[in-house]
């Protein structure tokens, strides 16, 4: 029933996840060595429900339906909401003007404040298009409407629940993860697009290459073939990396997420020059100025 047997791994990790719930929940004492890696794991609900958006998993609707829901439940919002933010708006606008989530909203600096101010920002912006994508779908597709709005009343459940039984743990367990997994995903999209070039045919994203990452979190290091081919699974990205990877600018492949964090948003400051990012989109609009008329 699985379109691509590589989501076997996927349903491994939803099993995972769902456990370590269900065992934290039910320990008498904590334990940090299982919150690590749930946190980690929510950062992979995170990357799964993007997955799952791009490319359901399944050939029957109804356990996609099914998937959605536990994908809300676990990422800590709607999974329909990915539609009208990601599908709709970022992969059409790539980071360019009209793009809710550009990285450049605020300031064209890429600094550690930036890094962190983004994902409150630019899920502030993305409110109006997953509003205005519901009154959409009750003006046209009432069945849609009802499964996107349960949702949002499914999340609501498990939060009044939670926190009715044990307001601590339902802190620790289910909100504290549920944010990490809605701030990884946005610091991603910063780190993916931030001073590369939105006009750019294959400098539009930045990469991370090393196999640490895109082994962990289903290739999701492998940005500008996501964009050149967003319908493919995440299982075929590498192939389709190293076709265009001689065309990328070799400064956008990293080799490393957090070698990219720690030279960026901590060496930078120090040494700017040697350790700090170069603005694609600013050298590309300061070459168009200077054009002889």
């Amino acid at each position: 029933m699985l379109r691509y047997k590589a989501d076997r791994r996927t349903l491994v990790y939803m099993f995972v996840t769902t456990a370590l719930l269900y065992v934290q929940w039910n320990l008498v004492s904590f334990n940090i060595f299982l919150y690590v890696l749930s946190l980690f794991m929510a950062i992979s609900v995170a990357v799964i429900a993007h997955n799952h958006n791009h490319l359901p998993m399944w050939r029957k609707k109804p356990l996609n339906v099914l998937t959605d829901y536990w994908l809300t439940l676990f990422y800590g919002f709607p999974a329909f909401a990915w539609i009208p933010t990601h599908n709709k708006n970022h992969h059409f606008f790539n980071n360019k003007e009209g793009d809710y989530t550009i990285t450049y909203r605020v300031t064209e600096k890429n600094h550690f404040f930036s890094l962190m101010s983004y994902p409150s920002i630019s899920s502030f912006y993305q409110q109006k298009p997953i509003r205005d994508y519901i009154k959409m779908l009750w003006n046209t597709d009432r069945k849609e409407f009802y499964l996107a709005v349960l949702q949002y009343v499914a999340l609501a459940a498990l939060y009044a629940v939670a926190f009715y039984f044990d307001w601590k743990k339902a802190l620790i367990f289910i909100a504290i993860p549920h944010q990490v997994s809605l701030f990884s995903v946005l610091v991603f999209n910063y780190v993916q697009h931030v001073h590369a070039d939105e006009e750019s045919e294959y400098n539009h994203s930045r990469n991370i290459v090393g196999p640490a990452l895109n082994t962990m979190l289903f290739n999701n290091g492998l940005h500008t073939a996501h964009h050149e081919r967003a319908g493919i699974h995440w299982s075929e990205t590498p192939k389709a990396h190293k076709k265009m990877e001689h065309l990328i600018d070799p400064v956008l492949n990293e080799r490393t997420f957090w070698g990219y964090i720690i030279r960026s948003y901590f060496l930078a400051p120090f040494n700017k020059k040697r350790f700090g990012t170069r603005s694609m989109r600013l050298e590309r609009m300061k070459t168009m100025t200077q054009k002889p008329v």
